[in-house]
């Protein structure tokens, strides 16, 4: 699938193999997680459009490059997403951070939003949706749709570990969204988690069952 992204760097892959470790503690977790973030953030930020400015060094002009176009926007799904955060703003910490919050209505199974807060430029900018875990791919197939309908154009994704039926969905319900994951597991339990998966990420990162 032409927008899917699996990172396969020996740095990005040991870190994801601590993360896995259920022995891992709820501070390195944590750590892991904002250092996998920043190093994927690397690479999800490759297609960033760059123009020629001068530049006066202490020796001399230079022609060099700086970012241009679009500005990013990161958007957590609540609460897992918030762990990815702190890394993506210390390799862009120009990047404005929006929040979305959702929930399964327990009649309908469907994803409701409880709570959104978007920059006020937020359509103006290239959005990355920030989720550890893509499992059954509700929730993010959902914020997705609910960004696009707020009228934002550009969005991306990005997951720790993706499950492919989750991957699956986002692709058949937006195909125009790039996914970047670190790992792509089999297959889901009954209970949606992704196995081997690494558990519940929100409550490896916030240390609550």
């Amino acid at each position: 699938m032409k927008n899917v992204f699996v990172f396969d760097h020996p740095l990005i892959q040991h870190k994801i193999s601590l993360l896995r470790d259920k022995n891992t503690n709820t501070k390195e977790f944590r750590e892991l997680v904002s250092e996998i973030a920043m190093l994927m953030g690397y690479e999800v930020t490759r297609s960033m459009p760059l123009k020629e400015v001068e530049i006066e060094t202490p020796v001399g002009m230079a022609t060099a490059r700086i970012i241009s176009g679009k500005k990013l926007g990161i958007v957590p799904i609540l609460r897992a997403g918030l762990g990815m955060v702190d890394g993506m703003l210390n390799l862009l910490p120009m990047a404005k951070v929006g929040h979305i919050g959702l929930y399964r209505d327990p009649d309908t199974l469907e994803p409701v939003e409880y709570y959104c807060k978007l920059p006020v430029d937020a359509v103006e900018r290239d959005i990355v949706v920030l989720d550890p875990m893509l499992a059954t791919g509700g929730s993010a197939s959902a914020a997705i749709r609910f960004l696009k309908e707020k009228g934002i154009q550009s969005v991306k994704l990005m997951c720790l570990i993706a499950a492919r039926y989750g991957i699956n969905r986002i692709v058949k319900d937006h195909p125009d969204v790039e996914i970047y994951c670190a790992a792509v597991d089999e297959k889901l339990n009954d209970h949606g988690y992704i196995i081997p998966g690494l558990g519940d990420a929100g409550d490896r990162l916030f240390g609550t069952k």
